[in-house]
């Protein structure tokens, strides 16, 4: 007792110099780590497993097919997760039921053109594709939808209860993955258990959610607009995140897929735990006036920026020593994962892009998501006809500094 007072002091005085509230950051963010570092230590067992059980062909198409069925999930309303994670945040409770209803029956529309795809793909004889596309069809709508308890929890700030369950279906539906590789190579068996699984047990956790949470009536009539403005904001987002992937796969081949993707898995998954800061600050910033998070969100950048920094040097010396032990397969990948790597340092714009969502800035964040994903589109067609992989690799690096600089002039405009 006496040292968690002692800390609790500690902390409470050092936010003099973070300008931060560092009790709930250390409290939230603790759990929220704790996630990420189980779910990266998840992911990291099944890229061993992928590297060393799968030929890179194969592990290639997986890939491709992931990208794929993204861009078919696009009508599941992605961003009505990031709105009711707001409302849910300001006591709109009620809105979490009709936003997974609004988002399942949206989400049979991908199911539909992935089920058209398909056909398409059989009479070309293509079985390969076909086959891919009922799997995606079958799943992919509920998949996307099931996953709404996370932002009903983080919105109730349920921090410790978000990461229990997201934890277990994550363990679990790698565990799934990593043991059908043992038992087979065969592509469609891994995607149907990839598929599969995480429907079945984001199912499992919503359901359990729903029951032991009473919701309060009250709803926020602007959430589901919200949302699918988000999400409309996003489309394009989405295909340039997904476009890399596809250009590798069309233009490089399946092998240089899985070349590239083991060359950017650290830094996405670095990555991810610096996002766990949008999760924290949102419910805070939903709160601040529009005045007050101009004041300070410059001076938190720079603190973030530094930090990264440290973390980017400490990952460039030692990537060659990583890959060797675990990934000797694709030694190839070491170089291109450190130039990626440098990109971290443009994390640091999830604190204004949360100010913008916090503040529902739909003229920005309308801005944010249709300049930037057109720069990295235009990027990564330009650079992968010059330059191959390494292009694209240059394009991705490129286009997240252009993408900090547009944020911090959007943030400017609110």
């Amino acid at each position: 007792m006496f040292i968690q007072k002692k800390i609790y002091q500690l902390l409470r005085q050092s936010e003099k110099y973070t300008k931060t509230d560092m009790v709930y950051l250390i409290k939230g963010g603790t759990w929220l780590t704790m996630e990420k570092v189980i779910s990266t230590l998840c992911s990291f067992l099944l890229a061993l497993a992928f590297a060393n059980l799968l030929p890179k062909e194969t592990y290639g198409f997986y890939k491709y097919i992931l990208s794929i069925s993204s861009l078919l999930a696009i009508p599941t309303l992605g961003g009505i997760d990031t709105a009711i994670f707001q409302a849910v945040s300001r006591g709109y409770e009620g809105s979490v039921i009709k936003g997974l209803k609004t988002k399942i029956r949206w989400g049979i529309l991908g199911g539909l053109v992935s089920l058209g795809l398909a056909g398409y793909y059989y009479l070309n004889d293509n079985n390969t594709l076909t086959i891919s596309f009922l799997i995606i069809a079958a799943f992919s709508p509920l998949m996307e939808s099931f996953n709404i308890y996370n932002s009903f929890l983080a919105g109730k700030k349920l921090f410790d209860t978000k990461v229990k369950y997201s934890t277990a279906v994550h363990f679990l539906s790698i565990a799934s993955l990593i043991t059908i590789l043992f038992l087979s190579k065969n592509i469609f068996v891994i995607l149907l258990v990839y598929f599969s699984s995480y429907t079945l047990f984001r199912f499992i956790f919503l359901v359990l959610t729903l029951k032991k949470s009473f919701l309060n009536k009250k709803e926020d009539p602007q959430t589901i607009s919200y949302g699918k403005h988000l999400t409309f904001m996003g489309v394009i987002g989405t295909f340039a995140n997904c476009l890399d992937k596809i250009l590798v796969f069309h233009y490089l081949g399946a092998i240089e897929l899985a070349i590239y993707s083991f060359a950017v898995i650290p830094t996405e998954q670095l990555k991810g735990f610096l996002k766990n800061i949008r999760v924290l600050t949102l419910p805070k910033l939903s709160v601040r006036t529009t005045k007050e998070i101009k004041t300070a969100i410059f001076q938190k950048m720079v603190r973030f920026a530094l930090f990264i920094a440290v973390g980017i040097a400490i990952y460039i010396f030692l990537a060659p020593y990583f890959y060797n032990i675990f990934f000797p397969q694709y030694n190839e990948s070491v170089f291109y994962s450190q130039i990626f790597s440098i990109s971290l340092i443009t994390s640091v714009a999830i604190l204004p892009i949360t100010a913008l969502e916090a503040k529902i800035a739909k003229k920005q964040l309308y801005q944010l998501t249709i300049y930037s994903p057109f720069i990295q589109i235009a990027l990564l067609i330009l650079f992968i006809y010059f330059y191959g992989l390494w292009g694209i690799i240059l394009a991705r690096l490129i286009n997240r500094f252009i993408y900090l600089s547009l944020v911090c002039w959007l943030i400017k405009k609110i």
